[in-house]
């Protein structure tokens, strides 16, 4: 009787196990194009007749650059809001203005903190005070940014410089010093104001955006991390991206279409802000349209869109 091969338990037909695999593959394929075709329609519905917006009332609200601009208009509309607002720039004096503004509400709760965000030692000293005087914070904004408006060649070692300190880097600072906030509470919320010289090259503004293209990457890799942790779903991030708005760090704003591109006001750029927020949009771009042109010109090729660029002329103004 010839010898019977008895093969090991566990072990399979080579062949039958790429078949089973290949049908794996296919039947997962199809399961992500479903999802996909669920979440093109969910979107699209909910941009039809709108999200359900959040409650933002006693959240405790960390700005950035709240002593003027974008900064100052959303602390005054957190607190109109309900929300507990904490106000943190290098300028006292207008940091005092901002929270004499938010008082006079007499809704939500106001807090100044006189700290300058690119000294990570200084910010993390900040967290625990904070965390101490006020409490865990659940929403932080990095709002606090800088302009320097020239050419390239015109642009100094130190304004290249500060422009990523402030940029950038203050915003992992806050990071490591807030989102532990966050993790502790199961729950939270990251708001990047980026630009939309962080979706597209300009001239005379190279550094700035450049250092608006890193947080958006930044942005986009951390929420794409935490997605992959414990805390998917449990804390929200959103970027972003206007167009120049009026608040005195750049000269003028040139293009062919001066009516639809005017610069914004930054008292309806923070009510975007906070709609976003509390509405858990991930990019936002204002105006909206922006964010679809650019995602459209990036579908052709480069000299086509430089011929686009060309039509609508937009040129951002320098002394």
């Amino acid at each position: 009787m010839a010898d019977q091969v008895i093969k090991p338990a566990g072990t399979t037909n080579p062949a039958l196990k790429r078949i089973f695999d290949i049908i794996q593959d296919l039947f997962d394929f199809i399961v992500l194009i479903v999802q996909m075709t669920l979440e093109i329609f969910k979107a699209g519905v909910e941009k039809i007749i709108g999200k359900q917006l959040k409650d933002v009332s006693g959240e405790i609200v960390l700005i950035t650059g709240s002593g003027h601009g974008i900064g100052r208009e959303l602390t005054l509309q957190y607190v109109s809001q309900y929300s507990t607002v904490i106000c943190v720039d290098i300028n006292e004096k207008n940091n005092e203005e901002t929270m004499k503004k938010a008082k006079a509400l007499n809704r939500g709760v106001v807090h100044s903190y006189i700290c300058d965000v690119t000294d990570r030692d200084a910010i993390l000293q900040l967290a625990d005070k904070i965390k101490r005087e006020v409490g865990p914070v659940s929403v932080l904004v990095n709002n606090a940014g800088i302009m320097p408006t020239k050419p390239l060649e015109k642009q100094s070692v130190e304004n290249i410089r500060r422009t990523f300190e402030i940029n950038v880097f203050a915003h992992f600072w806050t990071l490591e010093a807030f989102l532990p906030h966050m993790k502790e509470q199961n729950r939270g919320h990251i708001i990047a104001v980026s630009s939309m010289c962080g979706m597209v090259g300009m001239p005379n503004l190279v550094p700035y955006c450049a250092s608006k293209f890193a947080v958006r990457g930044m942005m986009e890799a951390l929420h794409n991390e935490m997605h992959f942790g414990p805390y998917k779903n449990l804390i929200k991030f959103t970027v972003i991206y206007p167009y120049a708005v009026d608040t005195g760090l750049c000269e003028s704003v040139n293009s062919r279409f001066p009516s639809m591109l005017a610069m914004l006001d930054p008292k309806y750029v923070a009510e975007k802000i906070i709609e976003a927020h509390r509405s858990d949009v991930t990019n936002l771009a204002l105006p909206p349209c922006m964010l679809h042109l650019n995602n459209w010109t990036r579908l052709l090729p480069y000299t086509a869109g430089l011929l686009l660029f060309d039509y609508m002329n937009c040129v951002i103004g320098y002394k």
